[in-house]
Parts: C-alpha cells; sequence; structure tokens
C-alpha cells in the first residue's frame, strides 16, 4: 500500500500513504477498505512493537466513521494511539487526515495477543 512510518511506538504510531489511483473508487477517492487497511496497519505495528517473544496479534474488531474523501495524487496522514494495553487485547484509535488536515476517517480497532504454543516437546 505504500505505507510510510514517520513515528512507531508501543503508544502512538504516525504515517503517511499517497492516495495511488490503483487505492481508488472510479471516481478518484480513497477506498473505504483502503482508510481500514491503512489504519489497521497502524495499530497492529504498535501492538506488535509491545508483543513479547512467542506471540503475534490479529485483528478481531474495527469500526470505521468516513468524514470526507481524499482524491487521487494527495496524500493521507494516519496518527493512531493505544487506547489500551492489556495482556490479551489492545485498543488502537487512529484518525486519517487529508493534506489540508481535515479529519477523513475515525477508526477504532482491537487487536488480540495472541500467545503461540511452545514448540518443545512437541
Amino acid at each position: 500500500m505504500g505505507v510510510r512510518l514517520l513515528v512507531a511506538s508501543p503508544d502512538e504510531v504516525r504515517a503517511e500513504m499517497q492516495v495511488r489511483p490503483d487505492l481508488c473508487t472510479a471516481g478518484g477517492i480513497l477506498h473505504g477498505g483502503a482508510y481500514m487497511a491503512f489504519a489497521d496497519t497502524l495499530g497492529a505495528i504498535g501492538t506488535v512493537m509491545s508483543l513479547a517473544a512467542g506471540q503475534q496479534t490479529t485483528t478481531t474488531d474495527s469500526s470505521t466513521k468516513f468524514i470526507r474523501g481524499a482524491r487521487a495524487g494527495s496524500t493521507v496522514s494516519g496518527h493512531a494511539v493505544a487506547l489500551h494495553r492489556g495482556r490479551g487485547t489492545h485498543v488502537w484509535q487512529t484518525e486519517v487526515r487529508d493534506a489540508e488536515g481535515k479529519l477523513c476517517a475515525a477508526v477504532t480497532q482491537t487487536q488480540l495477543v495472541i500467545d503461540l504454543p511452545s514448540s518443545r516437546g512437541a
């Protein structure tokens, strides 16, 4: 998708993404699924940064509020913050903004933290 990380920590992730034509609807507006995938990527990166050895993560739910469109050829920015970082789940809130700083989408997602079975004795 062309996500460019700017800041990445267990509490905050910032990134940019070029709005390419292949990520847009027929009208040249960033597709809703691309907004969601961009935000999901940021929350997953933040979660992965705090996982212990032998853990992985997957998204269990995501809710997106679409506010405005971003046009092909522009750049969107994403700012994800951890609302909750528990042992079993992490909850992230991501704002996606257009080049003028106007809110395009607000995404809340939950990441499940999975303890992988040990390969010892298997």
